[in-house]
């Protein structure tokens, strides 16, 4: 009897489970048709008699709606007050369409949304204050709408929002005083807003406040009397300020002076040498000479170009024509220029970088070249020579090559091609400004797809071959934006790093030294590569974490909050037909920066996995032409 009461109970208990839970669905269902009803029944062509779930832009979880995605379908009329039985909502996206009208009073009710894109909408009236009631807000989008009034206060209350773009609407008023220390993209460009800029946004770019009435930092214009903005100079600022003017030109014209005074000098002692030819072969390099690397550094440290490399490689007038060393170059028929010619190249520095400074130098004959010059190199000239002739056979095309190397003594230079559009560091994190140009996802995955393939050509030389030193400054491109993998084989010639404290952001967690890296160590540097091309973010190059973030880390915590879409870089989301792809480049990255060394893929299987991501983009672009429907959008 007492078995029979338990199962009944549990069979109550089952059905009452069951029953709850089709009607929360059910309620999700109602709420969808009344969404189709009111904004566009012929265009959102659902099955009706089928779950929600199965419904083109709707995505379930444990049962229940949590993602809608509509980005421009077409969509025209006024929201239903139902959307509000939504109550499991994360993602709602209806940028793009013809809805118009205010935003219904039953929105609240959605308290787990993350992400409300609208923008691009006709939507009017007050910005409603229920709005910032959505604790868990992350982006809020109403960019290119018909909103009016002022900018709530209540925007504080959502204390985790990340982005909040409201320009290009008919909002008046102040700027509220918005202190929000998550608030990284904001802008209000292009309404009617008048006033000071409160100090919490004077870090903003300027064009985030353009075409508006607004004065204060960022901006130019400065708001006289208000306290958001540098008061009236008074008559002894002034006057400080003509002083110390008058003070800095008679400084900059005595350092004129001694300029021109010490380049006349050059140009008479250029004139004896070639009064006298003899003396020219003097510029070559001693074998026994130390050269100090800091008077290098300080030479270069207000002046990026310097007379020649000469001036930078120290010569010795009592070395003779027998001891004296030339360049050795890897391919016959690469002799275009010998030492000579090179030490009077003028020289500019391009980087000072983990092996030395690189230097970008012009020779006579019109020929460019990068010239590295290494430092602190602990191996026998013998064993380098070796090793710098292994390292100048690696041959492929997504590889910088090393055309020549001169040692002697602590003289050690390295002779490479000359790539002229720098390194995917400078690309990603240089410009910031309103003139960069936008790296699209073709861009960047053929980047990534180059740089995978150098590297995997790098480990089928042996198991024990590795890079050892691969981050976005030694990713260099050409003028097509192909990559080219360079620095590679300087790591086996490294000492231990003088500071075991530092953290390196592109470093496997297992390296303690840097001479004892591996493949695998290799594959975890570019998996951090790949989280860098994906989000935008450099990663941390120390504890003290100045000027990036611990990659990993960060994108496994927003994948982990299922807000995959805040990893992205803001340029990567303007195409809505590749974040697919994205999404499965960035689950590679991960896999890369596994903890664990046997849990990583090899860069063989990486550098397939970037192919076949790249044959997809290409397909989907194909079908496009065609005027074919590509698939759904997995985020905004």
């Amino acid at each position: 009897m007492k078995l029979m009461m338990s199962f009944s109970s549990t069979l109550l208990w089952i059905t009452t489970l069951l029953v709850t839970v089709s009607s929360d669905l059910a309620s999700d269902k109602a709420a969808l048709v009344a969404l189709r009803t009111a904004v566009g029944g012929r265009l959102l062509l659902w099955n009706l008699s089928s779950s929600p779930c199965n419904w083109t832009g709707v995505y379930c979880s444990g049962n229940r709606v949590v993602e809608l995605r509509l980005p421009g379908m077409g969509l025209s009329g006024k929201l239903p007050i139902a959307i509000g039985n939504l109550t499991q909502l994360q993602s709602l996206s209806l940028r793009f369409n013809a809805l118009f009208g205010p935003i219904p009073f039953d929105f609240p009710k959605l308290t787990s949304l993350r992400n409300l894109y609208l923008q691009g909408n006709g939507f009017s009236g007050k910005i409603p204050v229920f709005l910032f009631t959505l604790q868990n807000l992350v982006r809020l989008n109403l960019a290119d709408n018909n909103f009016t009034g002022s900018i709530p206060e209540s925007v504080n209350n959502l204390t985790r929002l990340g982005t909040l773009y409201l320009e290009n609407n008919q909002l008046s008023g102040s700027l509220p005083d918005i202190d929000l220390p998550s608030l990284v993209q904001f802008n209000v460009s292009l309404n009617q807003l008048n006033g000071s800029i409160p100090k919490g946004l004077s870090n903003k770019p300027k064009t985030a406040f353009q075409g508006n009435a607004l004065c204060g930092k960022p901006l130019e214009l400065s708001c006289n009397g208000t306290d958001s903005s540098d008061s009236e100079l008074s008559g002894g600022a002034i006057a400080g300020i003509i002083i110390g003017s008058v003070i800095a030109f008679i400084l900059i014209l005595v350092l004129l002076i001694c300029l021109c005074r010490r380049k006349s000098g050059k140009k008479m002692e250029a004139q004896a040498r070639d009064v006298a030819p003899s003396k020219q072969a003097e510029v070559e390099i001693p074998g026994d000479k130390v050269v100090s690397m800091e008077n290098d550094h300080n030479h270069h440290h207000n002046n990026n170009t310097s007379n020649g490399l000469s001036g930078v490689v120290k010569k010795d007038a009592k070395s003779s024509g027998k001891g004296k060393k030339s360049l050795s170059f890897f391919r016959t028929g690469a002799e275009v220029f010998d030492l000579d010619n090179l030490l009077r190249a003028s020289a500019e520095v391009l980087g000072k970088g983990t092996f030395g400074t690189t230097y970008k130098a012009t020779l006579e004959m019109g020929l460019v070249a990068a010239v590295k010059r290494i430092k602190d190199v602990a191996v026998p000239e013998k064993e380098l020579e070796a090793k710098m002739a292994a390292v100048g056979a690696m041959d492929h095309h997504n590889l910088v090559p090393l055309r020549a190397y001169y040692f002697s003594g602590d003289e050690k230079l390295l002779v490479y091609d000359y790539m002229p559009m720098g390194s995917l560091s400078a690309l990603l994190h240089g410009n910031k400004g309103a003139g960069r140009t936008p790296l699209n996802w073709d861009t960047r995955s053929s980047i990534a797809l180059g740089a995978a393939r150098g590297i995997t050509y790098l480990h089928s030389k042996g198991p024990l071959i590795s890079h050892g030193n691969i981050k976005s400054s030694n990713i260099l491109l050409t003028t097509s934006y192909e990559a080219r993998v360079s620095d590679f084989g300087l790591a086996q010639f490294a000492g231990p790093t003088s500071n075991p404290n530092r953290v390196d952001g592109y470093r496997a967690p297992e390296v303690t030294d840097t001479r004892k890296v591996s493949q695998k160590t290799d594959v975890y540097s570019f998996g951090i590569l790949l989280l860098e091309l994906l989000t935008g973010k450099a990663p941390t190059h120390a504890l003290l974490n100045e000027d990036g973030v611990d990659l990993p880390r960060w994108v496994q915590s927003v994948v982990r909050e299922e807000w995959t879409a805040e990893v992205f870089d803001l340029e990567l989301l303007r195409d809505p037909n590749v974040e697919e792809d994205m999404v499965q480049l960035l689950q590679l990255a991960i896999d890369c920066t596994a903890q664990y060394p046997d849990k990583r893929p090899s860069m063989a299987n990486v550098t397939s996995q970037i192919e076949q991501l790249c044959r997809s983009t290409s397909e989907k672009e194909s079908h496009q032409i065609h005027n074919e429907a590509p698939p759904s959008s997995l985020m905004d």
